[in-house]
């Protein structure tokens, strides 16, 4: 069946729930009508398609909700359809208005295992426990606990469609983690008001996904000395792949390791899951046979001794200071340097820049600082955390709230002093009083460095960072492609 008459069945049904209970008809009321519409679809099936013809379903049960879809009335529902002589039950939750999400980094693994072990219980046909499961591990204690017969993971193998290989043969530590940041979804949901248009498929740590014909790993028919300058998430997967195919990698990084911003990422709360990735990047990375050499700034005379063929530059982006009157003094310390614990600060703190760093250092400083009183994130653009997953913002923006973070969207920083910042809110002057000031507006490529590298190879791409401060999707992406092209 076509995806988009699939998509228009599944909002038909979706929209039939919420006005059945509004609905007095023969679909609308109580439990047993607002069943009956699923109800008459299976036996639909079963006429045409035989008996033998197997049926799954996927089904919500809990909407987390007033007035919603409950887990009782789930039960109720599963043994229905169990006696209709459905197969299977797929159990999820949640709706587009649910206080809770259901694909989002605060949200431990196997989160909700427990909705599909209450149905188990009620039905002898096979349950699927699915969402935010994302390991092998995470699967097989909710299949040792009998939660469930059999486990989802949808998300966890668009990230990495070698998963069940890779756990069978003891290679957990090599597996692509699903990092639960919601791109994915967004980009599906964005889709819906096209009917009959493609929603793209992507993945932000798999480049493939959604382009799995197009891209073939390939050994490389000429072996090539490689080295590349930067050990961030850009630089070490184009460092995999082009070891992977053959060329002979070595990867220099100036830290004693590697990762580069993923390790400042990480650090907020309900970020584990980037150290996870990072550390799939390393162990992908030595045993693709990249020499690595860490605590090792690659110099332009470096570059020159070791004679490389290609040279690839993913040397990342520093801090960004703006130009505001105040931004050095004494009271002012930047996001990264708060999360790594190199500088601690208490009081009354604001933070200038509300997009993602800006946001989870509130959140950090909130929920991990100590003397901390309050904190207020200052953003000049109309939307706090614009350069979050658009289907996890409003999630994270609630929680944000709920512990008690002040956020002001338009509003410009004219100065900072010790006392606090003068602002313009909304076109009108401003103080906002504070004991510390957070930097968190970004990073700035230093094109001046890079420069010092020309002629040094005779081939030299730039990737991550280093070409315009983005995301790690970007980085990866551009990482791989380079490994792809050389």
């Amino acid at each position: 069946m076509p995806s988009s008459v699939t998509s228009r069945i599944n909002g038909y049904l979706i929209m039939m729930h919420h006005l059945g209970s509004l609905c007095e008809d023969e679909y609308g009321g109580g439990l047993e009508k607002r069943m009956r519409i699923i109800l008459e679809v299976i036996h639909s099936i079963k006429v045409r398609a035989g008996n033998d013809f197997p049926i799954s379903v996927r089904l919500n049960t809990d909407e987390q909700m007033a007035g919603g879809h409950t887990v009782e009335d789930s039960k109720l529902v599963a043994r229905a359809l169990e006696k209709a002589g459905v197969n299977l039950i797929n159990v999820y939750t949640g709706w587009h208005e649910s206080p809770v999400p259901t694909i989002a980094p605060s949200l431990p693994p196997g989160a909700f295992a427990h909705l599909a072990e209450k149905i188990k219980s009620c039905v002898s046909i096979p349950v699927i426990a699915a969402n935010r499961i994302n390991s092998p591990i995470v699967a097989e204690k909710i299949l040792t606990e009998r939660k469930a017969d059999l486990v989802g993971m949808a998300r966890a193998l668009l990230a990495d469609p070698e998963l069940p290989n890779k756990a069978r043969e003891g290679r957990v530590n090599e597996i692509v983690p699903c990092i639960a940041c919601s791109n994915c979804l967004s980009e599906i949901v964005s889709q819906y008001k096209f009917w009959g248009k493609r929603a793209a498929t992507f993945c932000t740590v798999n480049p493939i996904a959604g382009m799995e014909g197009e891209y073939i790993l390939s050994p490389t028919e000429k072996k090539k000395k490689v080295v590349v300058v930067g050990g961030g998430p850009a630089g070490m997967e184009s460092a995999i792949t082009a070891a992977s195919r053959g060329h002979d990698v070595t990867l220099y990084e100036k830290s004693q390791e590697a990762g580069g911003w993923l390790l400042v990422g990480c650090l907020p709360p309900h970020k584990d899951e980037i150290r996870t990735l990072y550390e799939s990047l390393t162990v992908r990375m030595k045993k693709a046979g990249v020499q690595i050499r860490l605590g090792s700034e690659a110099m332009p005379e470096t570059i020159a001794r070791e004679n490389p063929d290609i040279l690839i530059l993913a040397v990342g982006a520093n801090p960004l200071i703006p130009d505001i009157p105040g931004a050095k003094g004494p009271n002012v310390v930047m996001a990264e340097d708060l999360l790594t614990g190199q500088k601690k600060i208490t009081g009354s703190i604001i933070i200038i820049g509300g997009g993602l760093v800006g946001c989870e250092t509130a959140e950090y400083l909130m929920e991990k600082g100590k003397g901390i009183t309050s904190v207020v994130v200052i953003e000049m653009l109309k939307r706090m955390a614009e350069n979050i997953s658009p289907t996890y913002r409003p999630f994270f923006l609630a929680r944000l709230n709920k512990i008690g973070i002040q956020m002001k969207t338009g509003t410009i920083v004219e100065e900072i002093t010790q006392e606090g910042v003068k602002v313009i809110q909304q076109g009108t002057s401003d103080f906002i009083k504070g004991d510390a000031v957070v930097l968190a507006v970004g990073l700035k490529s230093e094109k001046t460095h890079l420069d010092s590298f020309l002629g040094k190879a005779a081939e030299i791409h730039y990737v991550g960072d280093c070409v315009k401060p983005r995301t790690i999707k970007e980085a990866i992406e551009e990482g791989f492609k380079v490994g792809m092209k050389i």
